[in-house]
């Protein structure tokens, strides 16, 4: 006695039955990059690049700064225009907030683990540069509040750039204050932090019922057309 082999197949997946229709709720993602184009590398290490060379260049001149000038006695570079003059800053950047030092250093600490976490994901030379000046010139400040007198968190930042009017400065108050400066221009112009700038990065517009095809004559309008015809003759 033989055992029949039934015919049945499992049913077979119909493409038609996946595609969304007119009405679905689905939604179509747009993508938002090209998918042929690789993506920008995490700039990160350029970042800790440009904070470690400023922060060297600012340790130097307040070494030296130190050692050869003395409080009081500035030493004219443009006449009385531009000189050095080295204070001893309790405040923040340009002399402000001087008598808030230790909320100031945990302001910087605090400073520098964002930037720190936002290079992480960082793919846009620009905004490394930005954050980088900003990074060093933190870090250039902070070790003097850490590590100068009065003593810890209340350590007094060296300053000693002198121009005309304006307050006494050093070099990390200038890297804080460009790189703060290029951050902005990039963000007024649309740049992001992951190298895509706003408004360009979607590479297909998504298709509106505008754009759909135009219906063809349905076959009453043919039939109706070829009647008159008919009756004319």
């Amino acid at each position: 006695m033989m055992v029949g082999v039934s015919d049945d197949r499992p049913p077979e997946d119909n493409p038609a039955d996946n595609a969304v229709r007119p009405g679905d709720d689905t939604e179509i993602p747009t993508p938002t990059a090209d998918p042929g184009k690789p993506a920008a590398p995490l700039r990160l290490r350029t970042l800790l690049i440009i904070a470690a060379v400023l922060l060297g260049l600012d340790l130097l001149t307040k070494t030296i700064v130190v050692a050869e000038l003395t409080p009081g006695d500035p030493v004219p570079i443009i006449g009385d225009f531009a000189r050095l003059s080295l204070v001893r800053n309790p405040g923040a950047a340009f002399s402000m907030a001087t008598g808030m030092t230790w909320l100031l250093t945990l302001v910087a600490a605090a400073v520098v683990i964002g930037v720190i976490r936002i290079g992480r994901t960082l793919r846009s030379l620009w905004w490394a540069i930005g954050l980088g000046m900003v990074l060093g010139g933190a870090l250039g400040n902070l070790v003097d509040r850490l590590f100068r007198a009065p003593g810890p968190l209340q350590g007094h930042v060296v300053d000693f750039i002198a121009v005309g009017w304006w307050p006494v400065f050093n070099l990390a108050d200038s890297s804080i204050v460009c790189g703060a400066i290029l951050l902005v221009v990039l963000t007024i112009f649309g740049f992001e932090p992951d190298g895509t700038r706003a408004g360009h990065g979607h590479t297909e517009e998504t298709v509106t019922d505008n754009s759909a095809e135009p219906d063809e004559p349905s076959g009453n309008g043919a039939n109706g057309a070829a009647s008159s015809k008919g009756n004319a003759a």
